[in-house]
């Protein structure tokens, strides 16, 4: 049993002072008198902990070079204490299932769910999947339905980097139609800006330029198969109750091509139309956390900021960089978007909502006790000092001045 005790509370409606106490995993009692193991939290704010529902960053420790790439399992172990050191308890991480070789092919995405599986009694937060399929990677379906019977239910995130890559070259990513609309305009593969377009992916899949435009190509050919290959894929996470997204949806119409699938989460819409469908809908909106912390999208897409001051963004995905999810709130909180608990909950309640996790996100007696402890300074950046999950601690970092520790000199 432990106690926290001085701290500043994020409750579900209010921010409070109050004694929080903790036992068998859960939230056992708030406002009561101290038990068990006290921890002195006065000065700090105890905070439900991080629900992160995309997130890549495992990829640099998996290849933190072009090309080189290290052991799978010290990836894991590595990536996860980043986790617990951001204060993220649940972590879906978007492991790509492509057809391009290297980084983010099938096989490699299948090694990585094996070895979070495995590794799951040594790891210190919750390591969950989302699927990130591409959605030409016919190849991928077997892995899919395998990994869909696991012991943590995975997310499908239903991606189309393809089409994406073939629209018309004097078309933005953001002005391109429904992937799957006969009135989407296609590139030439023969153009020389096929090879500009695609020399980054070319990179990262350890082809050569010419190669990987082949490949594209051959790819490509299957477009008239992939409608039935997404409805199968969509029948799976139905049959399981896997959360279901589609990813940098465009248009009103891929939002509800998607939902009558049974994907009833937007994520990273990229214009207004989109964004407005999914909030129509009922549907969660999910946008990157690093957008919010840097002031807008390094890709010319919807600001993160605009959207949570205009309530469509009902969760914030670490994305690329997992200390990303803690600066947004951070600058939201500067900017005044929303009030200190509506932007916690872009973290926390939001995001747990989203992936149906209706066991945690908030404190209040019956939820599982993942929470954080986070120093956070008036005028300065907020700092995780302890993390847990299900009461257990996951991490502490406790800073030199907090108990008298002398500075170096």
């Amino acid at each position: 049993m432990i106690t926290f005790e001085g701290a500043q509370v994020y409750l579900p409606t209010e921010i409070a002072e109050t004694t929080v106490t903790v036992a068998e995993g859960q939230i056992a009692e708030i406002g009561g008198t101290a038990q068990g193991e006290v921890i002195d939290a006065r000065g700090l704010i105890l905070a439900p902990a991080l629900v992160d529902v995309h997130g890549d960053a495992f990829e640099r420790q998996l290849m933190p070079r072009p090309g080189v790439f290290f052991p799978t399992e010290t990836a894991v172990i590595d990536t996860d204490r980043q986790l617990a050191a951001n204060g993220i308890a649940t972590a879906y991480h978007a492991i790509t299932l492509g057809w391009e070789p290297g980084l983010r092919d099938v096989a490699r995405g299948g090694d990585l769910i094996r070895a979070m599986r495995d590794l799951a009694p040594r790891l210190t937060v919750e390591n969950r999947v989302q699927l990130r399929w591409e959605t030409f990677a016919f190849e991928a379906l077997d892995v899919i339905e395998w990994a869909l019977s696991g012991p943590l239910l995975p997310a499908i995130a239903f991606n189309d980097h393809t089409s994406m890559t073939m629209r018309a070259y004097d078309v933005s990513i953001q002005d391109r139609a429904f992937e799957l609309s006969p009135d989407f305009s296609i590139a030439s593969l023969d153009d020389e800006r096929m090879r500009t377009r695609t020399a980054s992916k070319a990179h990262r899949s350890g082809l050569s330029e010419d190669d990987y435009i082949a490949l594209l190509g051959r790819v490509w050919d299957r477009r008239a198969e992939v409608p039935d290959a997404i409805a199968q894929v969509a029948q799976m996470g139905r049959a399981v109750g896997a959360p279901m997204l589609s990813h940098d949806d465009t248009r009103a119409q891929t939002r509800a091509y998607f939902r009558d699938l049974g994907a009833s989460v937007a994520e990273f819409p990229m214009v207004m139309e989109a964004a407005d469908a999914a909030h129509a809908g009922g549907d969660p909106i999910i946008f990157g956390a690093p957008n919010a912390a840097r002031g807008g999208s390094h890709i010319g897409s919807l600001g993160a900021g605009d959207m949570v001051e205009a309530g469509l963004c009902d969760a914030l995905a670490s994305d690329y960089f997992y200390p990303s999810m803690l600066a947004a709130i951070a600058r939201l909180d500067d900017e005044r978007r929303a009030d200190r608990l509506s932007l916690w909950s872009l973290v926390s309640a939001g995001p747990a909502r989203a992936m149906k996790l209706h066991d945690r996100g908030g404190i209040a007696t019956g939820k599982r006790a993942d929470l954080v402890l986070v120093d956070w300074p008036d005028g300065a950046a907020p700092a995780i000092q302890g993390t847990w999950i299900a009461g257990r601690c996951a991490y502490r970092g406790i800073p030199a001045e907090r108990y008298g520790s002398p500075r170096p000199a």
